[in-house]
């Protein structure tokens, strides 16, 4: 699974039929503690997410069995909202330290 932030929307008039009333999304990866990672995903949105929204991304095979996309040709789904992220003591300590080093 990925975390990701909603960033945008994808507007397509003309697509697979299997799409039709799907809501597509772009996500942009981040780490747990919410900074920014490299790329862009769109994704289909089977939870109702909005702008901005911290949420669970899944692609590939895992992204066609998650609910409303069976059957239909999707890479990247996102399944979840996130509602808080908690690390343990040593990987805050250790994200931390690698965060005053840049």
């Amino acid at each position: 699974m990925i975390l990701a932030r909603i960033v945008g929307t994808v507007v397509s008039t003309r697509k697979d039929p299997r799409l039709e009333g799907k809501k597509l999304l772009i996500v942009k990866p981040i780490s747990p503690q919410g900074h920014d990672e490299a790329g862009y995903l769109v994704a289909v949105d089977t939870v109702a997410a909005g702008f901005r929204e911290t949420v669970l991304v899944v692609s590939g095979s895992s992204a066609r069995n998650a609910d409303t996309c069976k059957d239909r040709p999707v890479d990247c789904a996102i399944i979840g909202i996130v509602d808080t992220i908690k690390l343990d003591e040593l990987h805050e300590a250790e994200l931390a330290a690698v965060s005053k080093r840049k």
